[in-house]
């Protein structure tokens, strides 16, 4: 699972737990073999359900995944529908009734999500409606995260051969207006995201690579996409002479005389796309 799955999980629960009312949540991705982890739980007292592994079929976490379906339990220990191998972390958190719902990615299950009390509640119409809600805004997210890891995973498994073609200069293009969203964004977990996206389009740099600073690179990024020193100055918002600055101190620094030799060296040098 990666960051943006559990940050995702999160904030799927901290939704669950606010609609329904109910005092826990918990959830988590299915991994390898179709076995249900739960790594994220909001409300908890104890460490009896942090990190467990449920077995497909197994549980009422590994029914719902098998079934793809929700269940609710008004009281969990006395549950016919479900196997009882977990009771003993279950009981450890003092949870009496639950309901829990699968986020259906593409027909496929990819995670469960649970709502719990310590007491015995009629988990009613309202209640289901809530946690299924909250998995499909779960679902959502994942799909939105497949989509962007797809894409970047397109652009970086591309023959670098391929990059003096046409196709690659509509990315080289998109990753200049991604620096310059990043530059102009005042959120900084956005921001760190987006120059992230950045560095997966460009080659890591050999250990002795020239280190442009980050204006630098930013000049340099727009005179690779064919841009002359008024156009760039006015995306970043520099006057025309502070352009001619950075872009001649880039080219001091990569040993270049002229533009575009400065950016067939960057690129040689995994600074630019």
């Amino acid at each position: 699972m990666t960051g943006e799955h559990r940050a995702a999980v999160r904030g799927a629960l901290l939704q669950l737990r606010r609609d329904t009312g109910l005092p826990i949540a918990l959830g988590g991705m299915l991994a390898a073999r179709g076995r249900l982890r739960l790594s994220e739980q909001v409300g908890t007292t104890t460490s009896a359900l942090r990190g467990l592994t449920l077995e497909p079929g197994v549980g009422l976490g590994g029914r719902v995944a098998a079934l793809g379906r929700p269940i609710a339990l008004s009281d969990y220990s006395t549950a016919s529908v479900i196997t009882h191998e977990y009771d003993a972390a279950v009981s450890a958190e003092g949870i009496r009734s639950v309901v829990a719902a699968p986020v259906v990615v593409r027909r496929k299950v990819r995670a469960v999500l649970y709502a719990a009390a310590r007491t015995s509640t009629v988990m009613g119409d309202r209640l289901m409606g809530s946690v299924v809600d909250a998995a499909r805004t779960l679902e959502q997210d994942l799909v939105v995260q497949d989509e962007v890891e797809e894409r970047v995973r397109r652009l970086t498994e591309s023959d670098r051969s391929r990059r003096m073609g046409a196709e690659w200069e509509s990315v080289r293009l998109a990753y200049a207006e991604l620096r310059l969203i990043a530059q102009r964004t005042p959120d900084h977990d956005l921001r760190e995201e987006l120059r992230g996206v950045c560095e997966q389009l460009t080659a890591p740099p050999p250990a002795s690579a020239v280190r442009l600073t980050s204006r630098e690179l930013d000049v340099l990024t727009w005179v690779a996409a064919g841009c002359g020193n008024v156009e760039i100055g006015r995306r970043l918002g520099l006057r025309p002479e502070t352009v001619k600055s950075y872009l001649r101190e880039a080219m001091r620094k990569l040993d270049a005389h002229g533009r575009g030799e400065a950016v067939v060296a960057a690129r040689r040098a995994g600074l630019l796309p």
